[in-house]
């Protein structure tokens, strides 16, 4: 039974929907047959407790005492408990929102010919639509069927006027195009990062239109707009700079969750375009993130992801924010999850005390964590080799990369990983070898560095040679 659907499912429910769902079954409306309710009420025990629930042999005597085990009985009553569970949570949700409740509620009244009934629900759909500070593309949406029902409404009249059909033709542009330039701005970013080519359907009518159409003064569409012409034309900077300025600019119109991907479809064009050989946009790489970290973006659920942890710190060193670094790196510390909070921590703290300079710092803090993350591990002890180059530490930096290409010989999970730190440790000992004062010698092994593919450090290795 563990393995479940069901218990898959219910083992997502937090206490409080445990105990809502516990009223739910005991509905009749919903529920009709009590065993689902007898059921569930023997799982709840241990799902509240963590523990794996009873085999279904023993469930079912539990169900069922004094009878026969019958296994089509008891996985029909299973999959009646999966549905009602499924069911809850999908009431539970529609409820939660308000205006499609609203909006539903309209469509019932307008279908039972409930006139006063309907333009009461019209009244209250739109102050709340209207009183909500969001203007993004669900806004848009759900104000062109809030009026697409007063237009059904009127035509059942017969009171429709034209000036309501071209408003209502006015609204549905809108709600199209701050949908459409959203979904485009969607699939660039998937194609960017995949083998996968999407055809866009409309959407070049649709620039044209919200060109001409005076459309993007609608921050909705504006935003999406130059977010896409950015993306399509990395070579003109004041695409992108029209989009950083909206969104900075516009930013409590949307929702957090959009505000989000908003700011990773930012740093990602940004990183794109260094990874491409131009630094023209490290700064508003940093100013995303310093923004998207004050604003709570990046957290979900009050946790930042070690991901956007490093990142943030790799956007702040490359820009030399030293200050900025060591104060998030201490803030941030309990916002990781806690299997990864001690490592992750100490190596970041680590790499700024690298870029300071302060080696004799950041060896201890690289000693001190056990990584549980293998790329996390392999990038401290790339580290670790750096800091002993640096120092001139010989022994030290002869032993620690023996021991790290027998650690990556063992390693055959990590693909082409593996390459790049083997290849690192290669130049790093012809560094060593090479005399530092045979100039066409240094000259020659820095052509081989440059040249080279797959080298996880080559900026460092030339900054040595």
């Amino acid at each position: 039974m563990e393995k479940s659907r069901l218990i898959q499912l219910l083992r997502s429910f937090s206490r409080q929907e445990q105990r809502d769902f516990r009223r739910f079954l005991q509905s009749p409306f919903f529920s009709r047959r009590a065993e689902t309710a007898l059921l569930y009420d023997l799982l709840e025990k241990y799902l509240k407790s963590g523990k794996p629930v009873p085999e279904k042999e023993a469930a079912y005597a539990l169900v069922f005492p004094d009878e026969p085990f019958d296994d089509h009985r008891l996985r029909m009553l299973m999959s009646q408990l999966f549905q009602l569970a499924s069911q809850f949570l999908t009431v539970q949700d529609f409820l939660a929102d308000d205006t499609q409740v609203l909006l539903r509620q309209g469509q019932v009244f307008r279908k039972r010919r409930l006139i006063a009934h309907f333009a009461q629900a019209a009244a209250d759909l739109a102050q709340k639509l209207d009183a909500q500070p969001y203007r993004n593309p669900d806004f848009y949406q759900n104000k062109y069927f809030a009026s697409l029902e007063k237009y059904r409404n009127t035509y059942d009249l017969r009171e429709v006027e034209s000036e309501q059909l071209q408003a209502l033709s006015d609204e549905l542009d809108t709600a199209y195009l701050a949908r459409k330039l959203w979904q485009a701005c969607l699939l660039l970013s998937h194609e960017a990062v995949s083998n996968t080519s999407y055809d866009f359907g409309l959407l070049d009518e649709a620039l044209r239109f919200a060109e001409r159409s005076g459309s993007l003064e609608t921050p909705a569409i504006a935003i999406y707009y130059h977010c896409y012409r950015a993306l399509t034309n990395p070579d003109s900077p004041d695409f992108f700079q029209n989009f950083k300025s909206l969104v900075l600019r516009h930013g409590g119109l949307f929702p957090a969750e959009e505000m989000r991907d908003l700011y990773i479809l930012a740093i990602n064009f940004c990183i794109r375009r260094y990874n491409a050989g131009s630094q023209q946009y490290l700064r508003d790489q940093f100013d995303f993130y310093k923004d998207g970290l004050r604003q709570g973006y990046f957290l979900t659920d009050g946790e930042l992801s070690r991901y956007t942890y490093q990142n943030a710190v790799t956007s702040g060193l490359v820009m030399r924010e030293f200050d900025w670094v060591e104060q998030f790196i201490h803030d941030y510390r309990d916002k990781l999850a806690e299997a990864y909070q001690e490592s992750v921590f100490s190596f970041n703290l680590a790499r700024l005390c690298y870029e300071k300079k302060q080696f004799d710092q950041a060896l201890p803090l690289l000693q001190l964590a056990e990584y549980k993350d293998l790329l996390l591990n392999l990038a401290a002890k790339t580290l670790q080799l750096k800091i002993y180059f640096e120092l001139d530490e010989i022994d030290l930096l002869e032993a620690h990369l023996s021991a790290f290409k027998t650690f990556l010989r063992r390693k055959k999970e990590l693909g082409y990983h593996r390459e790049n730190y083997l290849n690192t440790i290669q130049f790093t000992r012809k560094l060593l070898e090479t005399n530092p004062f045979d100039k066409e010698a240094r000259a020659v092994l820095r052509e081989e560095i440059a040249a080279a593919k797959n080298v996880g450090e080559k900026e460092w290795l030339l900054g040595q040679v």
